[in-house]
């Protein structure tokens, strides 16, 4: 009956071009109903408690074993379970960002597991964002700032020019061969 009367009043606030006290009045009307509802859950949760725990107190030691033996194993079950998930979230987090995850036995996987078994997304996300970005920290290599190699590193010597003709020594001179006796280093 309420639900048909409260179709009406919408359907009225709708067609009577009152404007706000129409508007005003669906609101009103809306949060009654929001209201009831929430009462309504919170019976519906004070009677499954109860229900429990009657279903509890008329169990025998035995069924009470089973039960907390079947809480337990869903338990273990659920945190095994948990952590490969967390793993696979971690990867997939770490790869969309674009970061390298450190080692899998440096991390406590259990710690990004939620009370449910299953994995924290805010943590997870939370910890991948902290991690270093690729290439922060690494300086570009052999970029031509000194020297490269040896000191003599193919150049002739003193003693080498003694036993040369002019024509040697001219080609050597072209091929860069002689730099080195021609900075004073030789």
């Amino acid at each position: 009956m309420d639900e048909n009367k409260n179709a009406q009043v919408s359907a009225e606030a709708g067609t009577t071009g009152e404007g706000q006290s129409d508007t005003a009045a669906l609101q009103a009307e809306i949060d009654k109903w929001k209201a009831m509802s929430r009462k309504n859950e919170e019976r519906f949760k004070s009677a499954s408690q109860e229900l429990d725990g009657f279903r509890q107190s008329q169990m025998t030691d035995t069924e009470k074993a089973i039960e907390a033996a079947r809480a337990e194993a869903r338990t273990a079950a659920l945190s095994e379970l948990g952590t490969r998930l967390v793993n696979a979230e971690l990867r997939a987090a770490s790869s969309a960002a674009g970061v390298a995850l450190p080692g899998a036995e440096y991390l406590n996987l259990g710690s990004f597991v939620g009370e449910d078994g299953n994995p924290d997304a805010a943590r997870i996300e939370a910890f991948v964002s902290s991690l270093p970005k690729p290439g922060s920290g690494s300086y570009a290599q052999n970029i031509g700032l000194g020297r490269q190699g040896g000191p003599a590193a193919g150049q002739l010597t003193r003693e080498d020019l003694a036993r040369m003709s002019p024509r040697e020594i001219n080609e050597a001179r072209a091929a860069g061969k002689c730099d080195a006796l021609l900075r004073g280093e030789g």
